[in-house]
C-alpha cells in the first residue's frame, strides 16, 4: 500500500488534513487513488474495517472494495433486490442461475428462497469477493464461477454444463443479447431480466418474445439515479406456452 504523504500523490499535507477532517465530520471513508484501480488507499486510518452493506429483508451483509461495483443508491438497491427475488418467486425445490452476478448482491438473497443458485461473473476479483461473502453469511447453497458468457465457447460450455429452473440477468450496459443467444432450448421457467439501459432491455426483449417463444408478463422502473436521465428497469419474462 502506497504512502498516502508521497510525492506520488501531489497533494498538499494541509489538503490531506481538510479531507481528513471532512470525511470524519460527515462519517465517510475517504481513500485516495493517484494512478490506476490498484493505487487506492484509504486515508485514515491505514487499516479501516472493511466497506459493506446490508440487506436486511435477507439477513445478508455484503463486503466489498473501493474498486469493487456496487449500486449507489443503497436504499433503492435494498428495495429493488427484494422486488426482484419476489418476482422471480424461487421455491425451495429450485435451481436458479444469476448472470452478471457481481459480488452477489442479488445471489446470496436469492439463495436464501431457493435450493441452489449459481452465480455467473467475468471478473476473477468479484467471484472471489462473492464466495467470501457467501462464507460471512453461512450460505452454504451459493456456488460462484467465472465465465465469460459472451465468448461462445465459454458460454456453451456453461450452459451445456448446468441445469437450472429459473434465470436472473442484472447485465452491463451493453446488454445479454450473446449470453440469451445460448440458453438452452427448454431455457427457464421464469426469467428476471434488471437493466440500466432501456435501449438494450428493449432490443432483447424483442429477442426474447419473437425469437425463444417468451412473453413479458411485467414491466417496471426504478429511480436508482433522480435527478438524471437514467433509470433502472426490471422486466419478468415466462415461456409463452406451458412446458
Amino acid at each position: 500500500m502506497k504512502d498516502i504523504h508521497s510525492r506520488e500523490f501531489d497533494v498538499r499535507p494541509a489538503d490531506l488534513a481538510r479531507l481528513a477532517a471532512f470525511g470524519r465530520d460527515h462519517s465517510l471513508r475517504v481513500y485516495l487513488q493517484p494512478q490506476g484501480p490498484d493505487s487506492v488507499a484509504p486515508l485514515e486510518p491505514a487499516e479501516p474495517p472493511p466497506l459493506s452493506y446490508r440487506l436486511p429483508e435477507f439477513d445478508v451483509t455484503l463486503h466489498f472494495r473501493p474498486t469493487d461495483f456496487i449500486q449507489v443508491n443503497a436504499e433503492i438497491n435494498r428495495r429493488m433486490v427484494a422486488q426482484a427475488v419476489a418476482l422471480l418467486d424461487p421455491q425451495p425445490d429450485e435451481r436458479v442461475v444469476d448472470l452478471f452476478c457481481g459480488l452477489g448482491n442479488f445471489t446470496l438473497p436469492l439463495a436464501r428462497r431457493a435450493a441452489r443458485v449459481t452465480g455467473v461473473e467475468a471478473e476473477r476479483r468479484l467471484v472471489l469477493r462473492a464466495r467470501d461473502n457467501a462464507v460471512r453469511n453461512g450460505i452454504g447453497n451459493a456456488e460462484f464461477r467465472q465465465a465469460d458468457l459472451y465468448d461462445e465457447a465459454q458460454a456453451r460450455d456453461f450452459w451445456s454444463a448446468i441445469a437450472f429452473d429459473k434465470l436472473f440477468i442484472d447485465p452491463p450496459r451493453s446488454g445479454a443479447m450473446e449470453v440469451l443467444k445460448h440458453l438452452p432450448a427448454a431455457g427457464p421457467r421464469r426469467l428476471v431480466y434488471v437493466s440500466c439501459n432501456p435501449a438494450t432491455l428493449a432490443r432483447d426483449s424483442e429477442y426474447l418474445v419473437n425469437s425463444r417463444g417468451y412473453r413479458m408478463t411485467l414491466i417496471g422502473v426504478m429511480d436508482m439515479f433522480p435527478h438524471t436521465n437514467h433509470v433502472e428497469s426490471i422486466a419478468v419474462f415466462e415461456p409463452a406456452r406451458s412446458r
